[in-house]
């Protein structure tokens, strides 16, 4: 099938490693040109090496904090200047789990919560607002925010209230600029395998075993997976589909969710 995308122009946060760097590959591989931002500069530049070295694909890396507004304005305005323009917002960045461990909301520190709030949710509505004008003015554009579906159930507290507000984010803004041509979803992995493109949580044999009873299919589903549903919705096909809230973690035994 081709997804109509050859020549577009995308942004995608958190893009040096895990699912943020599969979907930098899937979009290349559809014929997209990729700015890829991260904190880490050595990471980002290394990411972005081994992915233009596959077919000579556009890629440029920009060291980016989403905690910052001036440093995410400058990302667009770096993907702009770079690419001509852009047409795909890819939002990844944050941290892994989310913040917390054990002990429930009673133990989450107020300063830990705050400071992944303000990457995961305040840091998608900092890049979304900057790519907006840019989308509004072309009447096209594409917003894929990627939550988890700690969204769909309670465990590690940050990781589900910041997921449910990156959902309430996305309606909002689908709702908003839908008028203008632009759509907006957020998908929900669940246990992810990265594989080769790395990843900041690493669990046991045993643990991702005893995840995979959990799961529909049987198994975790890889980064790839993850990343092949994002380009969908990053392309003109996926034009029906916009406010929606999308699993992608191989099925959740149980639950209807409509």
């Amino acid at each position: 099938m081709d997804l109509q995308l050859a020549g577009r122009r995308a942004i995608v946060t958190g893009g040096s490693r895990g699912i943020g760097r599969a979907v930098a590959g899937a979009l290349l591989a559809e014929g997209v040109q990729v700015v890829i931002a991260a904190r880490d500069a050595e990471v980002l530049k290394a990411a972005a090496a081994e992915l233009s070295a596959v077919g000579g694909a556009t890629v440029v890396p920009v060291v980016t904090d989403t905690a910052s507004d001036a440093s995410v304005q400058a990302l667009v305005e770096s993907a702009v200047a770079e690419l001509g323009g852009v047409d795909i917002l890819v939002n990844n960045a944050a941290r892994p789990g989310g913040a917390g461990g054990p002990g429930g909301v009673g133990a989450l520190s107020t300063a830990d919560a705050a400071a992944d709030f303000n990457v995961k949710v305040l840091g998608y509505l900092r890049a979304a607002q900057a790519v907006t004008p840019h989308f509004v003015a072309q009447r096209w554009g594409r917003i894929i925010n990627i939550g988890g579906l700690a969204a769909r159930q309670v465990g590690l507290a940050s990781g589900s209230i910041r997921n449910v507000g990156v959902a309430a984010l996305t309606k909002t803004l689908a709702d908003e600029l839908g008028p203008h041509g632009v759509t907006v979803n957020v998908v929900h992995p669940g246990l992810t395998l990265t594989g080769d493109h790395g990843g900041s949580v690493v669990l046991s044999d045993e643990q991702i075993s005893a995840a995979a009873a959990r799961i529909s299919i049987g198994r975790a589903v890889t980064a790839d997976e993850v990343a092949a549903v994002v380009t969908f919705l990053a392309s003109p096909l996926a034009v029906a589909v916009t406010g929606e809230s999308i699993a992608a973690g191989g099925g959740t035994p149980g639950p209807i969710h409509y």
